[in-house]
């Protein structure tokens, strides 16, 4: 019986939250309850302040500075900045360290723990700031680094692996379950409409960029490949309304188009949940007389200049990111208000005249 006994309190010490003391300001044996829970809810708002001061940090694997972290690297410079604590250098480790929790019990400055390769071992560990929110150092994706996201994101949901604590659980109003009660009983998988303090003041991002791009015909009556060239130069801000991240943003569209014979320069509007995929929309201005050669004859084209000049869709299937930059092939589909006001009809021409495909590279900062 007193083996049991035994075994029982060395398996609950195994299972506490390893930084119930051990750190400057833990609270001491005989602090009432209270005491112990802002004592331990000061150490998870301070490991939340040192983590989000390392935000765009780039990724770099094995890295442990401001030049570069990796995810279970980023962890152990918050932990270590906030409360002088050393704590495992990878995220298997850190796995075996923290006390499991449920999801629906995980608080503000709890680990979530994620199985990113084809193995069963833990490769991946953020840290929690509220209601779905984690920040973390990304290696790959649309943004790399140090990053926010959400665990009922389609990629996080499907590879999401648990959750830790380091510290006990805290009884502190408005804190506690913050994580769990905004995920509900199903999980990670739920979509979350609300938004943690912490995350809502530094997940706002700026943009700059530009892109060349070819244009190729549709309409091969000239017998040209090659239309022209067309590009942007691209302002934008990445915001988080009702939790869900938004890329919105500006750009100038300069293009040449040599088989109608104009310069346009459009200037647009665009929307996106990230950058692999946005539309835009906006005026434009046509310089030049706009016609198409159709068999050796002129097919005049009116309207180019128009409030409502160019709609599109912008795509890129990758990014790679360098340092706070991203360079990544893209493609647009766009369509050009250019009508043709003769009753001859030509469907083939018309649809060449409206419309326009490009494939090129883009480059964005993230400042």
């Amino acid at each position: 019986m007193g083996f049991i006994v035994l075994q029982a309190i060395f398996a609950g010490q195994l299972a506490a939250a390893p930084l119930d003391s051990g750190f400057a300001f833990a609270p001491k044996a005989s602090a009432s309850q209270a005491e112990k829970d802002a004592a331990y809810q000061e150490a998870r708002s301070r490991l939340i302040a040192a983590a989000t001061k390392y935000e765009h940090t780039p990724y770099r694997p094995g890295g442990i500075d401001r030049k570069g972290v990796d995810c279970s690297g980023f962890v152990f410079l918050s932990f270590l900045d906030a409360l002088g604590v050393s704590v495992p250098r990878s995220a298997d480790g850190l796995h075996s360290w923290v006390e499991k929790i449920p999801i629906e019990n995980a608080q503000p400055g709890d680990l979530v723990f994620f199985r990113t390769t084809r193995t069963n071992k833990i490769s991946h560990v953020g840290i929690l700031t509220g209601n779905g929110v984690f920040i973390h150092s990304a290696s790959e994706g649309p943004a790399t680094g140090v990053i926010y996201s959400r665990l009922d994101e389609k990629y996080w949901a499907r590879t999401y692996a648990g959750a830790g604590r380091a510290f006990p659980s805290t009884a502190t109003t408005g804190n506690a379950n913050t994580t769990g009660s905004a995920m509900g009983a199903t999980g990670p998988g739920k979509r979350v409409k609300e938004r943690s303090q912490a995350g809502k003041s530094n997940e706002k991002g700026l943009l700059f960029g530009f892109a060349a791009a070819p244009t190729w015909n549709t309409y091969f009556a000239d017998g040209n490949v090659l239309r022209g060239v067309a590009g942007h130069v691209r302002f934008g801000t990445v915001v988080r309304p009702l939790g869900i991240q938004m890329i919105f943003g500006a750009e100038l569209r300069p293009e040449w188009d040599s088989a109608l014979g104009v310069i346009r320069l459009p200037l647009t509007f665009s929307w996106g949940l990230d950058d692999r995929l946005r539309i835009f929309a906006g005026p434009a201005l046509s310089f030049g007389n706009a016609a198409l050669d159709v068999s050796g004859e002129s097919r005049p084209y009116s309207g180019g200049t128009n409030w409502f000049g160019a709609v599109g869709l912008t795509f890129s299937p990758f990014a790679v990111r360098i340092a706070r930059t991203d360079l990544a092939p893209y493609g647009e589909i766009a369509w050009q208000s250019y009508f043709n006001n003769s009753s001859d009809k030509n469907i083939g021409a018309d649809f060449a005249a409206g419309f326009r495909f490009s494939t090129g590279l883009r480059l964005t900062w993230h400042m």
